[in-house]
């Protein structure tokens, strides 16, 4: 791979390439697509007696991948949350558990299933505090969490369980950030009664738009088949419970369209094929600019734990203690020459980077731990279309402007 590569001006390396440069479709995925084309059967509905459309031969791959007896591909990632909520028995105005640290979809689909968003405090170590789960559940009497494994970080899966089934509750997993990730070798959405993928642009398989979910469950998955808008072609699901699911239910759920088309399934399975790779890939690439950030005063980087199997398709680190208006000059100074970072603690939201205090929709309340945490947060995307040299770039340029900023501060 030839990547984007860097520059000198004025004295300083420049970094010169896209942080929202994608891969290229893979050519076997272009020809399916093609092929889809020229059927004219883009609805995934709209197969042939005994054909098998690309819609559903894409949810039973998805399925055998991650080792769930049911898959639903849908149109986002968004849509799959609200619709496994609503399948999962969420009721209007219902307190919906969920991390405050997240990003807006996550609160939205809570919204568009009929719920309220109840924002747990977040750790240190960007996931969802335990302790404070376990108030928030007891306070608001909800039943459910959305658990957004958010940029990737997944929480100690084992001590999470053992609380929400504690408490009662139903979790939905967020994986918009950990397909192909793993905690203790089970697959990420395996873990809760749904889990739920994104297939936008900048996640790790690419269809633009799309959502997969991914259950166990009978009762919950054939819900959220009638609510993606089956109508009666149910049983063109493959991956999919049998009849005695779907009978005592056929007239009591609404017909919610938001179902994924044959055109974005054939751009998508062949991808499937280069998860474990692309993964590989990416956390390469988060180790390369980790080694260059290693030891920087002043700044702190995220441990991993050796259970988890994350995919490194963004990085985080923190400026612990930094004023705002350092760190607004970092990010300046780094853009300045050509690396892009997002700052979770700027006023307003900016781009796709928001946090809770943000949605006044949802009437959050302060969260003074999530604060503190993403008070300093910085975060940045790394594509596979940078080489191992361009991220060893970005960690050199962002490690020499945190330098300057930390020597400005005294």
């Amino acid at each position: 791979m030839t990547g984007a590569g860097g520059e000198q001006t004025d004295g300083q390396e420049v970094f010169t390439g896209s942080f929202t440069q994608q891969e290229p479709i893979p050519d076997e995925a272009i020809l399916a697509a093609s092929e889809v084309l020229r059927s004219g059967r883009l609805h995934r509905y709209n197969v042939g007696p005994g054909e098998v459309g690309e819609t559903a031969r894409l949810e039973q791959e998805f399925a055998a991948l991650t080792g769930a007896r049911y898959c639903l591909a849908v149109a986002s990632g968004g849509y799959a949350i609200s619709c496994a909520l609503r399948a999962a028995g969420v009721e209007p105005g219902a307190p919906v558990l969920t991390n405050a640290f997240t990003l807006a979809p996550v609160p939205g689909a809570i919204v568009a299933a009929g719920g309220r968003p109840v924002f747990v405090e977040t750790g240190g170590d960007l996931t969802i505090d335990l302790a404070d789960l376990e108030t928030k559940a007891t306070e608001s009497g909800a039943r459910h969490l959305v658990l957004s494994h958010m940029r990737g970080h997944i929480g100690d899966m084992d001590r999470l369980l053992a609380c929400t089934e504690a408490l009662g509750l139903v979790v939905i997993e967020d994986c918009a950030h950990t397909m192909g990730a793993t905690w203790r070798g089970i697959p990420s959405g395996r873990h809760g009664r749904v889990g739920c993928f994104s297939t936008q642009t900048y996640k790790h398989v690419n269809s633009g738009e799309g959502g997969l979910l991914i259950s166990d469950d009978a009762d919950t998955f054939a819900r959220a088949v009638l609510l993606s808008g089956s109508y009666m072609l149910w049983d063109r699901h493959i991956a999919a419970p049998g009849p005695e699911s779907f009978a005592p239910i056929l007239g009591d759920v609404p017909n919610i369209s938001g179902r994924m088309d044959n055109l974005r399934a054939a751009i998508l399975t062949p991808q499937l094929k280069l998860l474990d790779e692309r993964c590989a890939a990416w956390t390469e690439r988060y180790r390369t600019v980790e080694r260059e950030l290693a030891d920087v005063p002043g700044l702190h980087l995220f441990t991993r734990p050796p259970e988890e199997g994350f995919v490194g398709s963004s990085f985080q680190f923190s400026l612990p203690g930094a004023a705002p208006e350092t760190l607004t000059d970092l990010v300046r100074a780094c853009s300045a020459r050509g690396v892009e970072l997002k700052w979770f603690g700027a006023a307003e939201p900016h781009g796709y980077t928001s946090r809770y205090s943000h949605w006044a929709y949802a009437a959050p309340p302060e969260l003074p731990a999530t604060d503190r945490t993403l008070a300093t947060l910085l975060d940045m995307r790394l594509p596979l279309t940078f080489t191992l040299e361009d991220c060893a770039l970005i960690g050199r340029i962002i490690r020499g402007e945190v330098q300057r900023a930390m020597a400005s501060t005294g």
